[in-house]
């Protein structure tokens, strides 16, 4: 799926999380972050910190690339 937005890279997170069967709370435990982070990077909130998103896509199963466009 191509990713435009911070929304559209909250439900990937959230559909994968769902797809594990993992709660929002064991997530946030496994990431080493609070379960408000996730809850926010889930609703795409625009301003979530990086590191910890590429964390959890990480955890998550998730491979994270960039390509240049044209």
């Amino acid at each position: 799926m191509r990713i435009i937005s911070s929304e559209d890279f909250g439900k990937i997170i959230r559909e994968r999380r769902k797809e594990l069967g993992l709660t929002q709370t064991q997530l946030a435990q496994l990431s080493g972050v609070g379960l408000r982070f996730i809850s926010e990077l889930e609703r795409g909130k625009e301003n979530v910190r990086l590191g910890y998103a590429i964390k959890i896509a990480s955890n998550l199963g998730i491979d994270i690339t960039a390509e240049s466009r044209g």
